[in-house]
């Protein structure tokens, strides 16, 4: 759990927020303070709550994540005694996803297109309740694509934040902002850290009493190598593609058939019902009845052939004792009218449609 330790001025209660803060120069002062869920975010956080600003944590929930990310938000903002704006980014993300105007890292994540848009939703939330400036836990140098200092100038321009948008984990590495010019923070009290040495946050974490947040990097699925092959190959075949074609992204193993059709084998019982309830009109559902069996999802202009196939690859991966075996499929779960007796596929063939 992550524990916060009380206020010098009293102890924070959970589930309340930081209300009639005050700034150095004796006047209360809001800062909106976008969370990640990241240690970084969260002690960015910790450091102005040192200084008695109201604080509203900012949090755009993105389709590179799981519900358990939200979750665990929410859970950070009871223990810090703070709330929680959340606003879901959905289809600006996927617009940014088929043309990043900045391009993307080491896998299909468009991080500096993915910052502007949470900067650009932190600033009109500032604006909308009135608050003094945006804040992040971004460390200059941490991430080679996002963080260094051409990349933070960059996202705070074309966030319209220019001047409003503090750093205070590397605040003392950068110009000042305005708030600190005005005196509402006290840049003497800001840190100095740069570069991926998580030894200075963790020191920090330390002394606030933090002992349980997730590991560094981010946790956006379109830096996982396996899950970038599979978003490449979405945006390449189907870029009009939907919610439910992303979600598929994030279950079983993928095959590509031809330009149109695809298939999606279940690994556990998780996946299998999971492609169950993303299964749509028009898709195809296959198992072998009687054993241990993945639930198959083939989608697109499927004809016989793929239908052979599809079936065939269910086979493969069913707990069978090899040779012929008979695959039930249709379009309604778990009756699957239809039957057909196949061979399994054979690795050869499964590598070579495997994505």
């Amino acid at each position: 759990m992550v524990r916060c330790p009380a206020q010098r001025r009293g102890h924070v209660r959970r589930g309340t927020a930081l209300g009639g803060g005050c700034g150095v120069a004796g006047q209360t002062v809001r800062a909106i303070g976008l969370l990640s869920g990241g240690l970084d975010s969260i002690l960015a956080i910790r450091l102005l709550q040192e200084q008695g600003l109201a604080i509203e944590a900012f949090h755009g929930i993105l389709p590179v994540h799981g519900p358990e990310l939200l979750a665990w938000v929410q859970r950070i903002c009871q223990e810090l005694g703070v709330p929680l704006y959340a606003v879901d980014l959905e289809e600006p993300f996927f617009e940014l996803l088929r043309r990043p105007r900045y391009g993307y890292g080491s896998g299909m994540n468009p991080c500096l297109d993915c910052h502007i848009l949470l900067f650009r939703r932190a600033a009109d939330r500032m604006r909308e309740v009135g608050a003094a400036f945006v804040f992040t836990g971004e460390v200059l140098g941490e991430r080679p694509m996002s963080q260094h200092r051409e990349a933070l100038r960059l996202v705070e321009r074309q966030s319209g934040l220019q001047g409003y948008l503090l750093r205070p984990l590397s605040a003392r590495l950068l110009p000042p902002t305005v708030p600190e010019q005005q005196g509402l923070v006290d840049r003497e009290r800001l840190l100095d850290i740069q570069g991926r040495s998580r030894k200075p946050q963790l020191a920090l974490a330390q002394k606030y009493g933090l002992y349980e947040f997730p590991s560094p990097g981010g946790g956006c699925r379109l830096t996982d190598p396996g899950f970038a092959r599979r978003a490449r190959d979405l945006l390449s075949h189907h870029p009009d593609f939907t919610r439910n074609d992303f979600e598929l992204l994030k279950v079983g193993r993928h095959f590509r058939l031809s330009p149109r059709t695809r298939v999606i084998a279940g690994r556990t019982e998780q996946e299998n019902r999971r492609i169950v309830e993303l299964a749509q009109e028009g898709d195809l559902l296959f198992e072998v009845k009687g054993t241990g069996s993945p639930v198959t999802l083939l989608r697109g202009s499927a004809d016989v052939s793929d239908i052979a196939l599809a079936a065939a690859i269910t086979g493969r991966y069913a707990d069978t004792p090899g040779g012929p075996v008979r695959v039930h499929y249709g379009t309604t779960y778990p009756d699957l009218p239809e039957a057909i007796v196949v061979e399994p596929a054979q690795e050869e063939l499964l590598a070579r449609l495997r994505v």
